[in-house]
């Protein structure tokens, strides 16, 4: 089955950005945060992500199309904080659950890979969840290293 990314249209945004911020909020929250300090970090993010309600061209959202046409999630491709503009990073990806398990994902990352490329990318980053073991067996089973590991215990 094929993938295809098509960006978000300024309608869909506002959408886009309340779904992103639940569900980022939601993993934050699975990680041990509270949900009060969960919430401000999703809202933060994307605001300081996205000052003016709307994707550009270094920090581009899709929606992740299957070959039927049928939305099955989404992706969020842009520059990383640093300051080497060819340095990128998927700031979020999903696939929607009845869509997991079919290659999808891995279509949507290798089309993440070509746009970040076609921008002018040499290097793609992500961050991942360590309770998220399938999106994890995915990266490494396409080549992404581990660069960092960030810890914590609670007490």
């Amino acid at each position: 089955m094929t993938v295809q990314l098509i960006p978000l249209s300024a309608q869909q945004f506002p959408a886009w950005m309340e779904r992103s911020r639940t569900e980022y909020a939601s993993d934050l929250i699975t990680a041990g945060e509270s949900p009060q300090e969960a919430h401000r970090r999703a809202y933060e993010s994307l605001n300081a992500a996205f000052p003016e309600n709307t994707p550009t061209m270094d920090n581009a959202v899709f929606d992740v199309l299957d070959g039927t046409g049928t939305t099955i999630g989404y992706l969020w491709i842009g520059t990383d904080s640093s300051e080497d503009n060819r340095s990128w990073w998927v700031w979020d990806i999903v696939v929607d659950e009845e869509h997991r398990g079919k290659g999808l994902g891995r279509k949507a990352m290798k089309l993440a890979e070509d746009y970040a490329r076609s921008q002018g990318a040499h290097t793609l980053g992500l961050s991942v969840f360590g309770f998220n073991h399938g999106a994890r067996g995915l990266y490494e089973s396409m080549g992404y290293e581990i660069v960092t590991t960030k810890m914590k215990k609670h007490l």
